[in-house]
Formats: C-alpha cells, structure tokens, sequence
C-alpha cells in the first residue's frame, strides 16, 4: 500500500538475505527490464502526463509483468535464487481489477497468462491506516520536492478500496499473503518481516 515503507523493507530485506548467503535477484513492478522500466513511465506518469482508462492501465501492467517473469523471473528461479519483487501480480487484482472495477476474472484470467509459472511462495502485505500512509507520502514528495505519481494521486476512496483488497486477498490466500503492520518503525517491519521470510526458507 502507498506510504507503508514498501521499498525500503525491499531494499533491507533483500541485504539481508544476501548477508545469510542467498543468490536474490531483486526487482519491481512496473519495471525490472527495458520494456517495464519504458511502461513505468507511462502508468506512472513520470515525463509525460497521459489519460488512461482501466483497461490500457490493466494491459500496461500485465505486459511490463509478462516481459518481467520471462526475462528476469523464470531464468533467476532455474538458477535457484531467490526472487523479491517490490510488487507482483495481486497489485493489478486490487488496483485495477477492485479499485478501478474492472472484471475480477478477466484481471485473474490475464494475471494466469502473464505469470506462466512464476507464482510466488510469499507475499508480504504491508498493512497501513490510508491516512497516514497519505501522509507519509506527502512528506516524502515535500523533503525531495518532487511530488506523487498518478496513481498515488488518486482520492482517499480509491485508496481506501486498494486497502480493503488487499486485506480481503489476505483472507483468501492465508497461507501465501502475511501481514505485516507497516504503521511500525523500519526496524519493528524489517524484524517481523525477517521472522516470516525465514520460517518459509527453513
């Protein structure tokens, strides 16, 4: 979710990881090869400002995805590292397919294609109140005076409805989606989130 500190428990947990002797590939969604990181520009609306209707933002994802798992993916699991994407496959199940009220199963039917095999063993749901994580995000624009992406710019409805998702698909999928209270302090996340990713390796 936007504000919960995703990128840096990414960044922390992928040292670590690295420090216990693991091969990681680390990646991210839009993005991780030429094609993404071309689309990340577009969905995200860094450089130029485009209107995109759900459907082109859905398709967007799931190509920068499809490029991503065959390019990067799939050789790195052949190779036995480990992979930690900063986003996947859920993020298009809630953003566009919840909040944007597109189709669930044409999002799962397109989600199954682009994922071929690349299914992920875990996936780590950093939970947090919409408001502050808001309110994270406009500090962070305000200290590198930049400001936030298209979709971060979306209203507290929308954002709210990517919470509300995102939980329900923890409910759904227990054994694969753990949550994480990403309202904590950095190293209150990164501990509770090394706890999990080392039981699900041992």
């Amino acid at each position: 979710m936007e504000g919960s500190g995703k990128s840096t428990q990414v960044a922390l947990l992928t040292e670590r990881l690295r420090a216990a002797g693991h091969g990681v590939v680390l990646t991210r969604e839009p993005g991780g090869t030429a094609a993404g990181e071309a689309i990340r520009s577009i969905v995200k609306g860094e450089g130029v400002e485009v209107d995109l209707c759900p459907e082109t933002e859905m398709l967007l994802f799931a190509a920068s995805r499809a490029q991503l798992v065959r390019e990067v993916i799939l050789p790195a699991l052949k190779c036995g590292h480990v992979v930690v994407s900063d986003r996947f496959a859920d993020s298009t199940t809630v953003y566009q397919g919840i909040a944007r009220g597109l189709n669930p199963d044409d999002v799962s039917a397109l989600n199954r294609l682009v994922m071929s095999t690349a299914v992920p063993d875990l996936t780590l749901l950093l939970d947090i109140d919409v408001a502050l994580g808001l309110s994270r995000l406009k500090s962070r624009e305000v200290k590198r005076r930049g400001r936030c992406d298209r979709i971060e710019r979306e209203n507290v409805r929308f954002h709210r409805k990517v919470r509300q998702g995102y939980r329900g698909l923890a409910k759904q999928w227990p054994g694969r989606i753990r949550i994480v209270d990403g309202s904590l302090g950095q190293d209150s996340v990164a501990e509770s989130i090394w706890e999990i990713v080392s039981d699900v390796l041992n």
